[in-house]
C-alpha cells in the first residue's frame, strides 16, 4: 500500500472522491494539509465529452459542508441574493464572463449552464471563488460555512 506522501495529486483526488476523477487537469487549491481542495478540470474528458464546470471541490469536509448548505436551501437563497443584491449580481456577471473567457470552445458560466435566473450548484461557485479570490458572491457563500477547514486533514490516508 502506498503512503499518501508518494501519491500523485490525482490519485490523492481518486481517494477524495471515490472515483477517478473526468477531466482533471491539476490542482487549483490546497487546504492547510497540502491536499488537494479544489481542482482544475480540461474542458473536455479523455472520452470527448464537454466538462462545463472548470474548478470542482474534492476536499470532503468542504464537499460535505457545501452540500448542507444546500439542502437547507442554499441554490435559492443565494440565487435570490444574486439577483436582487446590485453587488453580488456584479459579482456573478463578472465571474461568468471570465469563465466563458478561460473556457471559449464551451461557452458556459460557472458551473455549466444555469437555470434562467438561478443559480446551479454551489459547489462550482465557492470552487471558483477559491481557485479565483475576489468572487464577491462565492466569498460570501463560503462565509455561510461553520468552518473552511477541518481541524484535522480529512481526506483518506490509505485504502482501508
Amino acid at each position: 500500500m502506498a503512503s499518501p506522501e508518494s501519491l500523485t495529486d490525482e490519485e490523492i483526488v481518486e481517494r477524495q472522491l471515490g472515483r477517478k476523477p473526468r477531466a482533471f487537469r491539476g490542482v487549483a487549491v490546497r487546504c492547510p494539509f497540502g491536499r488537494p481542495a479544489v481542482t482544475e478540470q480540461a474542458p473536455f474528458d479523455d472520452e470527448g465529452h464537454p466538462f462545463p464546470t472548470q474548478f470542482w471541490v474534492t476536499c470532503p469536509q468542504l464537499v460535505a459542508a457545501i452540500s448542507r448548505l444546500e439542502a437547507a436551501g442554499g441554490v435559492e437563497q443565494w440565487s435570490r441574493a444574486a439577483r436582487d443584491d446590485p453587488e453580488l449580481a456584479a459579482s456573478l456577471a463578472a465571474a461568468e464572463d471570465a469563465q466563458r473567457s478561460a473556457r471559449p470552445e464551451l461557452a458556459a458560466g460557472i458551473g455549466g449552464s444555469t437555470r434562467a435566473g438561478s443559480l446551479k450548484c454551489l459547489h462550482a461557485h465557492a470552487a471558483f471563488a477559491l481557485a479565483r479570490p475576489g468572487y464577491v458572491l462565492g466569498d460570501r457563500i463560503l462565509a455561510e460555512l461553520p468552518s473552511l477547514w477541518p481541524s484535522s486533514c480529512c481526506t483518506p490516508a490509505d485504502d482501508a
